[in-house]
């Protein structure tokens, strides 16, 4: 109603997204927010002008809002937001095997992947060490990844044949 909108916050404290300023959402458009109830905020566009209606509310339904990176609190020591991951050189045995392209997290650990499609669990066994000033990470990808010397990696077994 009068164009106020639902918002979920990813941050620790959701009521502090107003406080980061400007957000920029999904298609580069600018936002500030100011939060009405639980969940619901109001959006002001670049120019300061609130949302309309209803009708210019629903065109918002799905769109992400982002915090400017340099807007962050440092993060905590072995904690790493994605953005600082994405682009990294994954030096493998001192050979590259490519770079991060994409963090997935879906609640039982996150996991690199890379543009040669290689996807890494993120712990500190196959991520050892991570060089944020040269942009390099180095990789270490355990026996079942990688397979026996000489052989190929096993492969499960999917429902109606082998994967």
């Amino acid at each position: 109603m009068r164009g106020l909108v639902h918002v979920h916050s990813l941050a620790a404290d959701p009521a502090s997204l107003a406080s980061y300023g400007v957000l920029t959402d999904d298609h580069g458009a600018n936002w500030t927010l100011s939060w009405r109830g639980d969940g619901v905020a109001e959006l002001r566009d670049a120019g300061g002008k609130p949302l309309a209606d209803r009708t210019a509310a629903q065109a918002l339904v799905n769109r992400r809002l982002y915090v400017s990176r340099d807007r962050l609190p440092e993060p905590d020591a072995d904690e790493f937001y994605h953005s600082d991951l994405i682009g990294l050189e994954a030096l493998e045995d001192g050979e590259t095997a490519g770079r991060v392209v994409i963090v997935h997290d879906y609640g039982a650990g996150a996991s690199l992947e890379l543009d040669s499609g290689l996807v890494i669990p993120f712990t500190r066994a196959c991520v050892p060490e991570i060089d944020f000033a040269n942009r390099i990470l180095t990789i270490s990808r355990p026996a079942e990844v990688i397979g026996e010397a000489g052989q190929e990696p096993k492969r499960a077994k999917a429902h109606g044949g082998e994967a």
